[in-house]
């Protein structure tokens, strides 16, 4: 085990077999990524890719009426509909628009925005690499420069499809959508090859908050940007150069919950105690054996915990 690192390195082993088991395409059948399979473009997708995450809220099928209606709008190709689309015609076209709690003018105001950028800068691609620099150790300066820009489009006022990474937000939808854009595997499409997958930010959502936090790998107990640098930290020990590559697996882990989750965690633990054995046994004298059962009894309430995910 690496002496720098609380994740013995055969947990990444474990980590693996969840990836192979649920980072497979027709997984994403009921995922919003599965919009961006429509799209050859990456002007197109990474338009697409962005509403989509941004109104990845709610049940999914909630989530898929909805983010299918906006597309259904914009016709075969997103970017020349923006490129004709004045602010008026998109506060008209969306008036009627809402999910959950956010409205149509909210989403006309990002839209503009992202319009106002791709004007500037030549896509969103652009407008995110030009606030990244080469020592950033994650993309949270670009990600903070790409809200501050979009909110220059609405004159600052607030828009609760794009929340704000200096109030402390986590912006789970907009790190899965440098997600989707900046990784490539069978789930995420990618495009944006410039950006390094090495400085992705975890997705935190409810189900990979919860996980993470039963698994050890952060000390906080509220979803903020902070907890999820720390677990995307713990991930980069594992992963250096592809910190959310578990992100989608334990995701829809967490979907699933039941068995599959309680043995999984249940075998993480296993290889904590068994790291605690032998990091502590012999300088105790007692081989580990009292702190085996203290985890033991840590776990099983644990597991009681994560039984309502």
């Amino acid at each position: 085990m690496n002496a720098k690192s609380p994740v013995p390195e055969h947990r990444g082993a474990l980590l693996e077999n969840l990836y192979r088991r649920y980072n497979r395409r027709e997984a994403a059948r009921n995922d919003p990524v599965r919009f961006l399979y429509r799209y050859g473009d990456a002007r197109d997708r990474e338009i697409a890719g962005l509403i989509a995450s941004a109104l990845a809220l709610g049940n999914v099928k909630q989530i898929i009426a909805s983010v299918g209606a906006v597309l259904e709008c914009m016709g075969p190709s997103p970017s020349d509909y923006l490129d004709g689309a004045s602010r008026s015609a998109l506060l008209k076209e969306f008036a009627r628009f809402s999910h959950r709690f956010i409205t149509g003018e909210e989403l006309a105001s990002m839209l503009f925005g992202v319009k106002r950028m791709i004007q500037t800068y030549g896509s969103i691609k652009a407008g995110i690499s030009a606030g990244l620099k080469p020592d950033d150790a994650t993309i949270l300066p670009a990600l903070s420069a790409f809200v501050e820009e979009l909110r220059a489009a609405w004159r600052g006022r607030e828009n609760r499809l794009v929340p704000d990474p200096a109030k402390g937000s986590a912006c789970k939808r907009l790190n899965l959508f440098l997600r989707w854009m900046v990784r490539r595997d069978a789930v995420d499409p990618g495009g944006w090859d410039n950006i390094p997958a090495a400085k992705l930010i975890m997705p935190l959502d409810t189900h990979t908050d919860r996980i993470c936090r039963a698994l050890g790998l952060t000390r906080h107990r509220q979803p903020t940007m902070r907890t999820a640098l720390e677990i995307t930290a713990a991930f980069r020990r594992i992963v250096p150069d592809d910190p959310v590559r578990y992100d989608f697996a334990l995701a829809h882990l967490g979907i699933d919950g039941g068995e599959n989750l309680a043995m999984f965690l249940k075998q993480w633990s296993e290889f904590r105690v068994v790291a605690t054995i032998r990091t502590e046994g012999n300088s105790n004298g007692t081989h580990g054996i009292p702190n085996r059962e203290e985890h033991h009894d840590s776990f099983r309430r644990r597991i009681a915990g994560e039984k309502s995910l």
